[in-house]
């Protein structure tokens, strides 16, 4: 078994979906990750709700 990098640093609260809203457009949508962009508009100017 082939392993690359130490699994007990993943941050488990960056996998979770959260709420966002976008600044620019005002689409809501769940997200994922640490760079969340909007689906509608690809912005990347949105806050967690």
């Amino acid at each position: 078994m082939c392993s690359v990098g130490d699994v007990t640093s993943i941050d488990v609260t960056t996998l979770a979906p959260g709420e966002y809203e976008c600044m620019d457009c005002n689409n809501k949508f769940k997200g994922i990750g640490k760079k969340v962009t909007c689906p509608s508009c690809k912005s990347s100017n949105v806050k967690k709700v």
